[in-house]
Parts: structure tokens; C-alpha cells; sequence
């Protein structure tokens, strides 16, 4: 008997056969390995969120440890989707995650021939200064009536229907608050 103590320590058909598990989906079943195995999500903050594809607003539950997202998952308090997403929603973790995303961009400098790369971040930099030259040097405080009006007639947006609802609307914020006076969207917000 001693023998077969040994051989179900180490093999999971004589586990199942000592303790009656035929179907073999107990703790029968279960390698040393196996049973110390976490959750990846174990400890992890939850943050709710929304789905960033298609404007239906699928909840999604975003789980952050170590100040990284460790796995997103359908809601289930969602009254919306009830836990569900489809395929895209479900693949939401690629998209925040994957080795795919784009860290350079491809820039031309003013009159060159040729393309360069360089980092994300400095062509962000690079945008933002030059929303920021080109709102100061358009500023105005009156219109030529003397009317207050605080805006820019230099910069102007126009925007397409790839972004959802609230991606719009939070432009749409921004530019305001810039004091961008000509927007146009297709979501008409």
C-alpha cells in the first residue's frame, strides 16, 4: 500500500482511483504545480470602465496591480452588458498591452525630402507647443465690434465618425476650453 501512496502523490489516475474521483475534475486532478497556481488578477485594484469601441458602452473591469493592467474583463454589474463583451471588447487588453503599439512616429521637417523617426513623446511635445505658439498668436479678446469673444479663429477641427461618443465629446471639451471656436464633427456634438 505503501507503494501506491508513493504513485498517487505522483501520478493523478491512481489520486483519482484512491479517492473516488472518476470524473477526474476534483482536487484529485490537481499537480503540485497546479494547486499553487494564483489567479493573475489576485490583489489586483479594480477600476470599472467602458469599452473604447463601438458607442454601445459595454462595462468593462480593468485590473491594475503594480501600477499595470494585469487583465480586463467584462462587467457583470454592467446594466449594459451583464459581464459580456464581444470579440473586440474582449480583446480590449491587446490593445492596451500589446507589443504592437506604435512608440515613434514618422516626421518630416518643414521643406525636407525625407522621413525620420522619432519617439512618441517628442512628437507629442512637438503638437502640443505648436497648439500652444499658434493659439497665442491668434488670441483674441474682442471681435472688431468691441464684443468679448476669448477664442482662436487659427486652429480648427475637423472630426470623423472612427471615434466613439464620449472620445468626441471630450474633444469637443478640450477645444472649448482652448477657445477653439470652429469644430466640426460628424457626431454633431
Amino acid at each position: 500500500m505503501g507503494v501506491f501512496k508513493v504513485l498517487s502523490h505522483m501520478w493523478p489516475a491512481a489520486r483519482q482511483a484512491a479517492s473516488g474521483d472518476a470524473t477526474g475534475l476534483g482536487a484529485s486532478a490537481w499537480s503540485d504545480r497546479s494547486a499553487a497556481l494564483r489567479p493573475r488578477i489576485e490583489g489586483a485594484q479594480v477600476h470599472k470602465s467602458i469599452c473604447p469601441y463601438c458607442a454601445v458602452g459595454c462595462g468593462q473591469n480593468v485590473y491594475v496591480k503594480d501600477e499595470r493592467i494585469v487583465d480586463i474583463e467584462g462587467d457583470e454589474d454592467s446594466p449594459v452588458s451583464r459581464g459580456r463583451l464581444c470579440p473586440k471588447g474582449a480583446a480590449t487588453f491587446q490593445l492596451v498591452t500589446g507589443s504592437h503599439r506604435i512608440h515613434h512616429v514618422l516626421y518630416r521637417r518643414p521643406h525636407g525630402t525625407q522621413w525620420e523617426r522619432i519617439p512618441l513623446e517628442q512628437a507629442m511635445e512637438m503638437v502640443a507647443q505648436r497648439v500652444k505658439n499658434t493659439r497665442d498668436s491668434t488670441w483674441e479678446d474682442k471681435d472688431p465690434k468691441g464684443h468679448h469673444v476669448q477664442r482662436t479663429l487659427g486652429i480648427a477641427h475637423l472630426g470623423g465618425a472612427t471615434l466613439d461618443n464620449e472620445e468626441n465629446y471630450l474633444l469637443k471639451k478640450l477645444y472649448t476650453a482652448l477657445g477653439i471656436v470652429q469644430v466640426e464633427n460628424q457626431a454633431r456634438i
